[in-house]
């Protein structure tokens, strides 16, 4: 009997069902085939140049990675984007190992730098390609190099900014190091025993000039007073003397000054309030005279003054407020300087005395002990209280006197002494 074709149907549909099910699963159970690996595209960044690597060898500098892109612990590099091969423009070395040797060849490989800093590495100087010397931008040497010449260090033409710190220059003159470094912005030379005078002549486009503990002479040219961009100039810890010039007032863009620590005298000249940003002030340990003037107290950016250790006098111009606006001043140090109790606090701790009505400093308080008193006056520095004088007669009205107790008793015996006199006597009289 032949099947009806309505049950064939449906047979032949339940078949495509199960199979459709089926390739299903197995679609599902079957292994997802591994992502083909990307292609390794050679780097959009080109090696260093092998002779800058055999130079940095040579130099017993370490260069097992590519300096371009990891530095080691002993320098920091900075590369170019040339190609096929990059080349260094920035290497600071610090903390060499002792083998450091420069040597001719391996710097004129290095003829590429525009910046080469040295910090605690103490090689013996060599003289530099010439090639080297005019490529070179800044220039930082900083506790190495053990002894430089000023000759060594004025090849360097083309520097905009030079620093040697705790290194010691032998040379005649500051001239000798700065005369042919027209594009010079910045110079820091300090702690290097640099001898002479400040140079007639400097180069207009500086804006940091740092100078300090060395053993310059003489007097500040007036060729300083010409810098007009000039923000930071530290001269302090030399043998400078003479007075402040009254130019110094034209150095327009003047922020952070310090004379401290040499021999000035003369008065502070008035010309100092036409820097309107002056920020930080110090003309400590010199021999400054005359009286404090009122406009420091008119500079808004003003925040540290240091005038300690003069001969300056007279009444301190200054209020509460504009002390309190400051982070640092320093007055003490001045034998005729005094503040004036009716504008400041006592608790203001200045280091200097009050003004008695004569506007002279007023002598401290008399201690009964003039040993303690003594340390007691140093130590506080005249910081006391106007009405000190008046604690100090109260304590001895404390002091003073017989003790309540001790009277009482003492009358207390006298009265019973006095009664024993009395009845003996009247004893004998009755008898």
């Amino acid at each position: 009997m032949k099947p009806p074709p309505l049950f064939l149907f449906l047979l032949h549909l339940l078949l495509l069902l199960f199979i459709a099910t089926n390739a299903t699963k197995l679609t599902a159970l079957s292994p997802t085939p591994s992502p083909t690996p990307p292609t390794t595209s050679k780097s959009s960044t080109s090696a260093l140049d092998p002779q800058q690597i055999r130079a940095l060898q040579s130099l017993h500098i370490p260069t097992t990675r590519d300096p371009c892109i990891q530095p080691s612990p002993h320098n920091a590099t900075i590369c170019d984007n040339s190609k096929p091969f990059r080349h260094l423009i920035s290497l600071d070395l610090f903390n060499c190992s002792s083998d450091l040797s420069l040597s001719f060849t391996a710097l004129k490989s290095l003829s590429s730098l525009h910046s080469l800093s040295f910090t605690n590495c103490r090689a013996s100087p060599i003289r530099f390609p010439s090639h080297l010397s005019l490529s070179l931008t800044s220039f930082s040497c900083i506790h190495s190099l053990r002894c430089l010449t000023g000759v060594w260090l004025s090849r360097f033409v083309n520097v905009t900014d030079l620093t040697v710190s705790y290194t010691s220059i032998n040379t005649h003159g500051l001239y000798v190091i700065l005369g042919n470094m027209h594009k010079l912005k910045t110079i820091t030379i300090s702690h290097a025993n640099l001898t002479g005078s400040l140079p007639r002549h400097l180069h207009l486009n500086l804006t940091h000039i740092d100078l300090s503990n060395n053993k310059l002479k003489g007097k500040i040219p007036t060729s300083l007073t010409l810098l007009e961009d000039l923000e930071f100039l530290n001269l302090s810890s030399n043998g400078l003397n003479g007075v402040i010039p009254t130019e110094f007032g034209d150095l327009i863009s003047l922020k952070n000054v310090s004379l401290a620590s040499n021999s000035f005298s003369g008065p502070i000249p008035d010309s100092l309030s036409a820097i309107p940003g002056l920020v930080h002030v110090d003309l400590s340990n010199n021999q400054l005279n005359g009286t404090v003037p009122r406009f420091f107290s008119e500079l808004k950016e003003l925040k540290v003054l240091n005038l300690e250790n003069n001969k300056l006098h007279g009444v301190l111009p200054f209020n509460a407020s504009f002390i309190k606006r400051l982070d640092v001043l320093k007055v003490g140090g001045n034998g005729n300087l005094c503040y004036n109790h009716s504008v400041l606090s006592s608790k203001i701790k200045l280091g200097i005395a009050p003004c008695d009505k004569h506007g002279m400093p007023m002598l401290p308080p008399p201690t009964k002990e003039s040993s303690s008193g003594d340390s007691e006056s140093e130590s506080s520095d005249y910081d006391y209280d106007d009405d000190g004088a008046e604690g100090a007669n109260e304590k001895k009205g404390h002091h003073h006197g017989p003790n309540k107790v001790v009277l009482g008793v003492a009358i207390g015996l006298s009265s019973i002494v006095f009664l024993i006199v009395f009845f003996v006597l009247l004893s004998k009289w009755c008898r």
